[in-house]
């Protein structure tokens, strides 16, 4: 399955939302979907989504702090895991069962404590304390074929600047839904984020 490197990120939803926002999401054109776990009965929200949009859609989780939360993850269909930090045993059990790992880092050192423990991709959080600036001077030494995610400030606005400075593509959490938006309005910005999305891509 082929997706736009654009997450979005549903921190607060709750299982009777679910279906109906990432329905929005995917018809708009994001097919990658985090549910953090401190949102509220999150298990329950990944499965439903998972259930009902498996097929068309990745579904993953967010704020991943233990091996036993990867696991739950998994078995509620979800098929990413995004922690906040970099803890080794949660980036090496997501692998070891196959599931993708995106980690969040801030430092040089953060970052390669992540790829050594196995990660698919870098969240580089928050993207808007570091500035594009930032996330360039740090990508001169990464390996090129890591993707970086811009989370924390990206936006439809400045996804261009992200880009010039190396980023793969973007999570986006109070821009994409905050508690209590329709899907009607999840669908607007959604819109919005991937017609920047595409244009930024091909520029």
């Amino acid at each position: 399955m082929e997706h736009r490197h654009l997450i979005a990120i549903l921190r607060g939803i709750t299982p009777d939302e679910t279906v109906p926002v990432c329905e929005a999401l995917v018809a708009a054109g994001i097919t990658m979907i985090e549910v953090p776990l401190n949102s509220p009965d999150a298990f329950t929200s990944i499965e439903a989504a998972a259930n009902a949009l498996g097929d068309r859609a990745a579904i993953g989780a967010g704020t991943v702090l233990t091996k036993k939360q990867v696991w739950s993850v998994a078995d509620a269909g979800g098929t990413f895991i995004v922690s906040p930090d970099t803890n080794r045993s949660v980036i090496e059990e997501t692998v070891r069962i196959q599931l993708l790992s995106y980690p969040g880092i801030f430092t040089p050192t953060d970052a390669f404590r992540a790829i050594r423990s196995g990660a698919t991709g870098l969240k580089f959080f928050p993207a808007e304390v570091l500035g594009p600036k930032g996330i360039k001077a740090m990508k001169a030494v990464l390996p090129p074929e890591i993707p970086v995610y811009a989370v924390g400030g990206a936006n439809p606005d400045n996804f261009g600047e992200y880009f010039a400075a190396g980023c793969t593509g973007f999570g986006l959490g109070t821009y994409i839904y905050k508690p209590g938006m329709t899907a009607d309005q999840v669908s607007e910005r959604a819109l919005a984020a991937v017609a920047a999305y595409d244009a930024g891509k091909s520029a």
